[in-house]
């Protein structure tokens, strides 16, 4: 039988070698009957007799010391450091080390992402008591489609180039998450301003009257469509700088929107999925489920509010 020196035993097979060598069997024989070596049988008998039977459990395998190891008070300073959001390379020139060894202490301390120094902030979330008190607004930019996509068959090297992008005006409502969409051609000021002129129409034509509308800060909700806002007496809302969550409906809208209609089916040119957007939209507001509607679809609280 061959004996390796380091073979898994427990403290109970231990104990048992222990006991077999005090009664006077043989150090080989003893450690042979739990598969070890004899140098590992006289080993678990002195720490045995040193410490009892606490010297028979298992122990960590990492060593005493490292000489190495990044010292208690180098890692105090670049916790320190780190807490004033300095990067690990501006923590190794401060204190003069290597950055790999800084890198290596803050993955240690789990400080290697900047976004774990933030505390997390609470949910955004809010909804307004009637139907067109707040519209989200946000735009998509969509390339255009000539023959089938590397989203459908997969294959990146086999892009389509200049073929040009479209783009999809969303507007949804806060309290009712009823949503009006074009497929517009670009997404500058006018454009935008028109898009919600005939937003406001749309959803006049379901009994709601639109009285404020939030967008992020990009240039196609500037000048003109404020004055646009103005005269239809409109209060423009806007989102704060860099920070999508305050739109959440309308990002969450738009990526509903890229799985179930825009990247839904391999559609060969643009034309034929502006086409099947209307269809989309009429289940999406009349029959699909929503998940913080208690199942029901956006226009069931239209219905309910009239």
């Amino acid at each position: 039988m061959k004996l390796h020196a380091n073979a898994k035993t427990t403290p109970k097979s231990r104990l048992l070698l222990v006991q077999r060598i005090q009664e006077g069997w043989e150090p080989g024989e003893a450690a042979e009957a739990v598969g070890v070596s004899r140098r590992t049988g006289h080993k678990w008998l002195a720490r045995y007799r040193r410490e009892g039977l606490a010297g028979l459990e298992d122990r960590p395998s990492t060593p005493h010391q490292i000489p190495h190891r990044t010292s208690v008070r180098d890692m105090s300073a670049i916790k320190r450091l780190r807490l004033q959001r300095l990067a690990a390379f501006q923590i190794a020139r401060v204190l003069e080390m290597a950055r790999s060894t800084v890198s290596a202490v803050l993955v240690r301390l789990g400080l290697n992402r900047l976004k774990v120094l933030e505390p997390k902030e609470p949910a955004n979330r809010y909804e307004y008591a009637r139907p067109g008190e707040l519209l989200h607004l946000d735009t998509k930019k969509l390339a255009r489609i000539k023959g089938i996509g590397h989203r459908i068959h997969g294959d990146r090297q086999r892009k389509l180039r200049n073929v040009g992008w479209e783009f999809a005006h969303v507007a949804i409502d806060d309290h009712s998450r009823v949503a009006y969409v074009e497929v517009l051609e670009d997404e500058k000021g006018p454009t935008a301003a028109g898009f919600l002129e005939r937003a406001v129409r749309w959803f006049a034509g379901l009994g709601v009257r639109v009285e404020r509308v939030l967008s992020d800060n990009g240039c196609c909700y500037k000048r003109v469509f404020g004055d646009t806002c103005e005269q239809l007496g409109i209060r423009h809302l806007k989102t704060r700088p860099y920070r999508p969550r305050t739109n959440g409906k309308a990002e969450r809208f738009i990526q509903t929107i890229l799985r179930e209609w825009a990247y839904a089916k391999p559609y060969t040119t643009s034309g034929w999925r502006r086409r099947a957007l209307d269809p989309w939209l009429r289940y999406y507001n009349h029959v699909r489920p929503h998940g913080s509607l208690d199942a029901l679809p956006p226009m069931t609280r239209i219905l309910r509010s009239g």
